[in-house]
This record gives C-alpha cells, structure tokens and sequence, in this order.
C-alpha cells in the first residue's frame, strides 16, 4: 500500500530515550528530575518532575518550525496576561531562549520547557453533564477573543488540523486507509459538508486560534458535586490561522464520542462560547458541515498515524473515539443540526414553500377532523395511548362516529410515540401528517416536479429542493417529470383501511430520507427542514384547519411557540406562585400526563416515578377516576351532612387497625393530621410538652411544624422550636450517635429523657415518631425503639402518636402499618398521602375516649375531610389496594429492587449503605465509608443525570445525601430494573 505524500502530512517521531531526555533538561534547561512519557500522536511529551515543581519537556516533531514553537509560547503569554486560565507557559533556556534543539537517534529535533499545568482531562469517554460541556465551550470563546488580535504567527503552509483543508486532507488520506468501508463514508459526509460550507468560506472570520480546544487539551478541578470542570488549556500545538468559528467545531467534535452524548449534547457549549464571542449567522451555518469535517479528518488521520507508526498506542486508542465522534457527528443531516442551533440561539430562518397550484386531494371533503394525539388528549385516556395501534384505533373510532376523513397534526409531539421504561427518549414529534379516509381519493401534484417511486405505495415529488413523499398511494404515474395538476394515483386500501402519509422535506446534501418522527431535543431542526403538507390538503379558511402553521410563518414557529409556552409558565409560576413552593430541578419538565408509575411532559418524553408516594396506585388510575367523576356528579358537601361513604370509610379504617383504634377523624393533609393528633393528645392529658425525634418532618402548621425538627426542610428548625417541644436523639443506625449493634442505646436513652422530664415537672402530653424513620431515607427503628419509648412515655400519663403518612398503607410490604413492625400498639396515628392517591385526604384514628376529650376545647369540624368525594376516594383507594394486591407486590418487588441495589454498592463506593424495606428504600451516598462524610453534591448531580435517563428522584435526609425510592405501589419488576441499570449507568460513567 503506498503512502500518500504532502505538506501537511507529518511522520510521528519515535520514542526518545529517557536517558537522552534527563541528558537535554539538564544541558539545555539546568534542570534535573524523574521523566515519565506521557504518550502524544505526533510530538513527544515527558512529564518532569523536580524537587521545585512539575514541566513537560515537549519535543517537536522535525517538521515543526521554530518560529512557531515561539508563537505558540507568545499565545501563551497573551492569553496568560488576559484569560485568567491555567496555561502551559515556556521555560527559557540556560542561554534564554524557549526553543532548543537536540539530537536524538541521529534526527535533529527542537524541544521546549513548560509549566506542568496541574489538574485532569476529560478524555475518558464518561458522561459529560451539560455544565461541563458548556464550561468547554466558554474555556474555547475565551480563547479565541484573548487571541483575536493576535499576529504572531506566520503561516506559510499548509496545516493538518486547520479546516479550511480538512476535504483536501480526507480526500488524500481515504483512499490509502486499511478499512476502505469507512474511508468511503468519511469521503461521502466530507464532500456533502463541503458543499454545505462553501457558500461562507470567504466571509467566515479568520484569526489565530487554538485549534484543539478538546476534552483532551483542558485540565480539570473536580467541583463539589464531583464533575471536572475543566480550569485551563494545555498543548498549543495546533496554534495557527484559522476560522474563528472552527475553534468552537473542534470544541463541539470532541463532545461526542462520550457517554450518551448525541448531537444535542453540543449546545450548551454553543451557548457559552456565543455569550463570549458572538456568532454570526453565517458562522452558526458553518458550525455543523465543519464539526463533520473535524470529526472525518480525525478519523483518517487517526488511521494514518497508525499506519506510519503501528506500535503508537496513543494513536491506536483513539481510533474507535474517533470514529464514535464522526458517526455521532452524521447521526442527523448537517442542515438539521444548523436549523437546531439557529433556534437555539433565537435565529430561525423563514423559508417559505411554493405556492400549491392544485390541491393534493381534490375530493377531500372540507370538515377533515384532527385526531388528539398530543399529551394533553382527551381521547388517550387510561393508558390507551400505549397501546402499539392506538392511532389507527382513534381514527377507526372517529371514521365510524360520522366522519369521512380524519387527519393526524404535524409537529404534535404525539403521546403514542411516547415510551416507558426506556432511557433513550422516544422520536414523538410528527414531521408529517397522515390522512385516514373511508373511501377513494385521488391524488395530484401540487406543483410541477419529478416523480421516483418507493417500496410499492411510495411516491416522491421532487421540486427545486424541496420533496413531496407520500406513503399509501395506488401510483398510476411513471417515473419521470410530471406538470403542475397531473393525477398521481389515489388513496391505496390495505385491509380495509386507507391511510396516506404526507411529508414535505427539504432535501440534503447527503441525499437520506427523512424519518416521520423526530426525537424532542432536535425537533426544532427537523421542523425546519420538514415543513408542514397540512394546507397542500386542506384550504386556509377550512374548519378545523388552525393547527396548521401558516406558509408565511418560520418552518420552526409551533416547535418555537411549544418551547416558549414552556419557559414562560415557569416564568408565571416564579411570579403568581410562591416561590417558597419549590419544584423538582432547576430546569424542570413540564410534567401533565401520568400513567400507573410513569411521567409524560408535554413533548411525550416518558419518565419512571421512582418519587411519588402520594399516588400509592399510580398515575391515572381507572377505577379511582371512575368513582369521582360517578360522585361528583351526584353530590359533594360537607361531613356535617349524613351519608354512608363517611361511615363506610371510617369503618373500613378502623377495620385495618387494632380494636382499640375505633374512632375516626377526617381531614385534609398529613400536616392537619399531626396537628390534630397533637392537639388531641393535649386535650386529653391536659398538658402540653411533647417529645420529638431529630431529623424529623410532620408537616407545616403550627403545632406539625413545631414538632418537625429536620433542618433540610427549615434550617432553623432546631432553633427555633417552641419551648414545650423536647427531642431525643434520632435513632440512626447507620451514621448517628449509636450505630450497628450500638443503636440499641437510643431506646433507654429516649425512655429516660422522657422520665426526666417529669421529674422536672414537665410529664409529656405526647410522643410523636414515624414509626420507621423516613425523613432519613426510609430506614428502620432499632428492635425494641418503640416499645421501651412508648412504655415511658405512658408512663408518665403521655401518649404515643404513630406518624403513618409517609409508611402506612402497605409500603413496607411486610407489614400495612409502620408500627406493626415495631410490635407495639399507638394511642393515636395518622395518615394521609397514601390514603387519597394524591386527593387531599388525611385521618387520626384513636380511642373513643381520647376523641371525646376534644370537647373541652370546642367541636371539630373540616370542610373537605370526609366529604362525599373524599369518602369515595379513600374507599376506592382500599379496594384498590386489596383487589390488585399492591401491599404484596410492594414486598415482591420491594426485596427484588433491595437486592438489585445492595448488589450496586458493592461496586461502587459511593454508596454507602441501601437503607428500608417494601418499596420504602433509601440509597445513602457517601464520600467515604469510613467517615461517612455525605456525598450531597453529588446526590444533587445524580438525581438530574438519572432524570435526564428518564427517572424521576430526589434527595432526602437532612444531608440530602439520600435517593428518596418511594415510587408507587404498582411498581413493576421491569421498572425496578430499569432503575437499578439507570443508577449503575450513572455510577459506572459519570454524571
């Protein structure tokens, strides 16, 4: 195989003896240290290390010129003076200059002495989080403003890296490459992006840049969250002229071959280098054909360097990291990816299409109906959308009730594209529409064109650019150009049905064929480059007909409206809504369907709700749904009414419960619970002082609020407590006082402090405790903690108040309510959440006597608690729980997901230690085992890559170091895979 030959092409050097090495740094630069090879594609970098600090001994390749090497330590110096980064600065000679030469096996090589620029790159291929890629493009943006200006460089031939070549390098290089199947489809991406790029190339900016601004060339610091957010810039060894707009594509290119990355993952990079140095439209157009070319040019250069040099590990390890970028880099056409970034940076473009001179289908009645398939349809309810035919289904239904034709909207991210359990979000947005119909249509070319003919009811045509494809069609036509108006064919049956695909596209130079679904972080690009067909069928002024966009309008202008919608409600919410009502992440999605344990935002992306235990059955829930909207219609008032659902109710409550446990009340929330029960236990006792646990949380009225000690909900919650509020230590046995074996020193140490305090004449009214500790991540009592406290505690003529909202219900699996496990019996407990899947629904159940004792201090009464719709609630709500047996699948795959999780924290450090039990878990993240120093930064990060992979959990525990794993009872063993596989992923590659 012959090698090519040309300016550009550099032979990597060989390995220079270390001895030689030690030899130069001491002659040369009066410095002597350990040297280590730190491996390099074409120069070579020796690490030194002195007892007065770190360099890297960089020897030039023979083919470097001096003068450059010099530039490239000026650069350094410039950017020094003005940029704030870490930067490799020279080292000047024993006789001051920074370029020196040597001779190594009979080759006359230059060198130069840098600073050792500490920290890490991010080479590695982990996940980069969006902060971390926007962090890259910002260290680019300032790179190329501090070197705006700069001219101390000249260039009189041609360079390798620089892109105003990289065709003239692919073209040279492909045909001598080993693997001829992947030179050719370098060769055919690089020309189709050439051509792309050839309309800007004489008004796209040049100046001295970097050239390899890359997850390679920064250093990182790792920030409290554990991400490396890179600090500075090391190796100049590409510094030249170049397109200024490059140095953000070489940037962009280097994203790709990471974890999960795509080409999305590039913008927050775009965003930060354009907030430093703004991008003009036409360098906005070049990004993406010049990330394609980067990503080619390291591909056959990668492949070349290994052929002139096989034994060149460096260069033998990029080449699947090379070729990961190029293919991400043509995962989508250049022009999508251009149309991306244009809106993404407020700047879409409005093309128009031609004028119809004829309708698409002339026999088209005028009242074509469109089908909701949209997150928000009425139609899809009670999980239909899931079903694999639910479109054809709606449709079928909306023909049979009357209709003649119904059509499908475009650019409707469609809920039954949207999936679940899965991590990579689902193509939802509709880049076509598609036409059902009971009977013939004939159908027409709408402009003058060329018809090809696909599959065998495949039609396109193809017009100055632009491409009709239609899918359901009986073609009478042939192949070839056709006249404005001629007949096409007509609406093709199949089984009885007849559905016409219609897609408008605009084509690309790669000449692919565009998918009908688009995923939702590109959807704005594919909008653009696949425009709406709606009113080739259907006339302006036709009913039904505004969801179309009109032809006038930017192509991206319902993508654009569906975005703005988005942020400006976040927008109203922060104004109209308390911003003490905080919402789950910084940025978050606008969640508004649900489905049993899964989330649907508004652009169909679906998400397993590993959160929510309010809605104990799940989202959506059939039956529940049913039994409301049944007594909604027919009657909802106050409990002080007398109907059978109150008393049906509360006796089915009391039946769940020891006989003891007869009298119940009804109210709103588990916050008004608590309070209740407080107020209860101090009517009784006629005294007011209660005992509290540590790091707990009871709600937010007054007397809830003051028993809540958890300074992750109020910082000031141990301060500012109430004087007749007393707490004992909380009872953890994993990272408190006592652990392991010594936890059962809480107990008596609890049961004394209650003692002590009525021998100070301060005897309890109360002792409140979730009776399995939830707030600290859903980790159970010691043995015996309730037992010993509740027998001081009644001791001293005070009662035991059982806080079940978060633990009740069967979440535990083994048992229904949290106190069972502990074997003791409570005076008073409290329930909510559960108890109404979501519905404001709460109750205190106690003993007949302790309920009178409230009339001493007035009547009780709550207007919605018990109301006839909140009765029918919380009954449905039981036999739901009995009939579909949810407190056994909560133990079933309760156990199966522990395990999944105990066996993850033997692979991964961070993971302390896998706290609960049912489907009340807790995964406790911590920095070191040892010292048990919470990892709360981190828990934060995980929690928003774990969203990103499409599962919804937060923080818990006053550290909020804790996965809070409270997901609905109907949890499957598939869900509770893919969990376990989410966390491992983010564990194994970074978040």
């Amino acid at each position: 195989m012959g090698i090519p030959s040309a300016d550009w092409l550099v032979r990597p050097i060989g390995p220079v003896d270390e001895a030689e090495v030690s030899a130069v740094l001491a002659e040369r630069f009066g410095v002597t240290g350990t040297v280590h090879d730190l491996g390099s594609q074409q120069d070579r970098n020796y690490r030194v290390r002195t007892e007065t600090g770190d360099y890297v001994l960089k020897i030039a390749n023979p083919a470097s010129d001096p003068a450059a090497l010099r530039a490239q330590c000026a650069a350094v110096e410039r950017l020094a003076d003005a940029s704030g980064l870490r930067l490799p600065r020279a080292h000047a000679g024993v006789d001051g200059e920074v370029v020196q030469r040597l001779s190594a096996g009979g080759v006359e090589l230059v060198c130069r002495l840098l600073d050792y620029v500490p920290g890490e790159p991010i080479m590695d291929s982990r996940y980069l989080a969006p902060p971390v890629v926007a962090r890259l493009g910002e260290l680019a943006g300032r790179v190329v403003a501090g070197l705006a200006d700069f001219a101390g460089v000249e260039q009189e031939r041609p360079q390798l890296w620089d892109l105003r070549n990289a065709l003239t390098v692919v073209e040279t290089l492909a045909p001598h490459l080993p693997d001829q199947e992947r030179a050719a489809r370098v060769l055919r991406a690089s020309r189709a992006a050439h051509t792309l790029l050839e309309p800007f190339v004489d008004r796209l900016p040049v100046q001295v840049i970097h050239g390899d601004v890359t997850d390679n060339n920064v250093v990182c610091e790792p920030a409290a969250d554990g991400r490396r957010m890179p600090v500075g810039v090391i190796d100049f060894g590409d510094l030249g002229l170049g397109w200024t707009v490059a140095e953000l594509a070489v940037t962009c290119a280097s994203v790709l071959h990471h974890h999960g990355a795509g080409p999305a993952s590039v913008l927050p990079a775009v965003h930060a280098f354009h907030a430093v140095r703004p991008l003009a439209n036409e360098e906005v157009d070049a990004l993406w054909p010049l990330v394609v070319l980067r990503t080619s040019v390291m591909v056959v250069s990668g492949q070349y360097d290994t052929l002139l040099d096989p034994g060149n590990g460096y260069a033998s390890v990029a080449l699947d990291r090379e070729w990961a970028m190029f293919e991400a880099a043509v995962s989508v056409p250049a022009e999508v990816m251009t149309a991306q970034l244009r809106h993404a940076l407020g700047r879409p473009s409005a093309q128009l299409l031609p004028v119809a001179e004829h309708t698409l289908l002339p026999g088209l009645p005028d009242d074509v109906a469109s089908l909701d398939l949209s997150v928000s349809s009425e139609e899809l309810h009670t999980g239909r959308w899931l079903a694999p035919d639910a479109e054809t289904v709606l449709a079928r239904a909306t023909l049979t009730a009357g209709r003649t034709a119904v059509r499908t909207r475009h650019g409707e991210f469609r809920l039954t594209r949207t999936t679940v359990d899965d991590s990579v979000p689902a193509a939802t947005c509709a880049l076509g529409v598609e036409l059902h119909l009971t009977g013939p249509a004939e159908i027409r070319a709408p402009w003058a064109g060329t018809v090809t003919r696909h599959g065998d009811t495949g039609v396109t045509l193809h017009t100055g650019g632009l491409d009709l494809l239609l899918d359901g069609v009986d073609a009478e036509v042939q192949p070839g150009p056709v006249v404005s108006g001629r007949r096409l064919g007509t609406v093709a049956a199949r089984e009885g049905v007849r559905v016409l695909g219609i897609q408008l596209f605009r084509s690309c130079a790669t000449g692919d064929r565009p998918p009908r679904f688009a995923p939702p972080e590109l959807a704005a690009g594919w909008l653009e480059v696949c425009p709406d067909p709606t009113r080739l069928f259907l006339a302006p002024d036709a009913p039904d007909a505004s969801s179309s966009a009109p032809y006038d309008a930017p192509l991206s202008a319902r993508d654009a409206q569906q975005a703005i919608t988005e942020a400006e409600l976040l927008e109203r919410r922060e104004h109209s809504f308390a911003t003490v009502q905080e919402h789950y992440f910084e940025t978050p999605p606008q969640i508004e369907r649900g489905w049993r344990h899964h989330l649907v935002d508004t652009r169909g992306r679906g998400y397993l709700d590993m959160l929510n235990n309010v809605t104990i059955l799940g989202h959506g829930h059939p039956g529940l749904g049913e039994a409301v909207h049944r007594q909604w219609r027919r009657l909802n008032t106050n409990s002080r009414f007398h109907y059978a659902s109150v008393v049906e109710l509360s006796e089915r409550i009391t039946g769940l419960l020891p006989a003891e446990l007869d009298t119940v009340f009804l109210v709103n929330s588990g916050s008004e619970a608590v309070d209740l029960a407080l107020r209860l236990a101090w009517a009784a006792t006629g005294r007011q002082d209660v005992v509290a646990v540590e790091e707990a949380y009871h709600g937010w009225t007054y007397a809830s609020d003051a028993v809540s000690t958890s300074i992750a909900d109020n910082p000031n919650a141990l301060a500012s407590r109430p004087p007749w509020v007393h707490t004992v230590a909380a009872p953890n046995s994993y990272r408190g006082r006592h652990r392991g074996p010594q936890s059962r020193r809480y107990a008596p140490e609890a049961a004394a402090r209650i003692r002590e305090l009525a021998d100070q004449g301060r005897p309890l009214a109360a002792f409140v405790c979730e009776p399995y500790y939830g707030n600290a991540g859903g980790m159970a009592l010691p043995d015996g903690y309730l037992r010993q406290v509740y027998e001081a505690t009644r001791d001293v003529g005070g009662l035991c108040v059982a806080d079940e909202v978060q633990v009740g219900y069967g979440r535990l699996g083994s048992h229904f309510w949290g106190f069972e496990q502990q074997g003791v019996v409570p005076d008073i407990v409290t329930v909510a959440k559960a108890m109404g899947n979501g519905h404001p629904l709460g109750a205190v159940i106690t003993r007949r006597d302790i309920a009178d004792a409230y009339r001493t201090q007035g009547y009780f009464f709550s207007s919605a608690g018990g109301s006839p719709v909140s009765s029918v609630v919380g009954l449905t709500v039981l036999d739901a729980l009995r009939d579909e047996d949810l407190q056994t699948n909560a133990r079933e795959i309760g156990a199966h997901l522990k395990g999944r999780l105990l066996e993850l924290a033997e692979r991964h450090a961070l993971i302390g230690a896998v706290h609960g039990s049912g489907l009340y878990l807790g995964v406790e993240f911590v920095r070191d085992r040892e010292s048990l120093e919470p990892a709360t930064e981190e828990t934060a990060a995980i929690c928003d890559r774990l969203r990103e992979l499409g599962v919804i959990v937060q923080p818990t525990s006053d550290r909020q170091c804790v996965l809070k794993i409270k997901p609905p009872l109907c949890l499957t063993r598939r869900s509770a895979d893919v969990f376990a596989d989410a966390l491992d992923d983010v564990l194994t590659h970074g978040w």
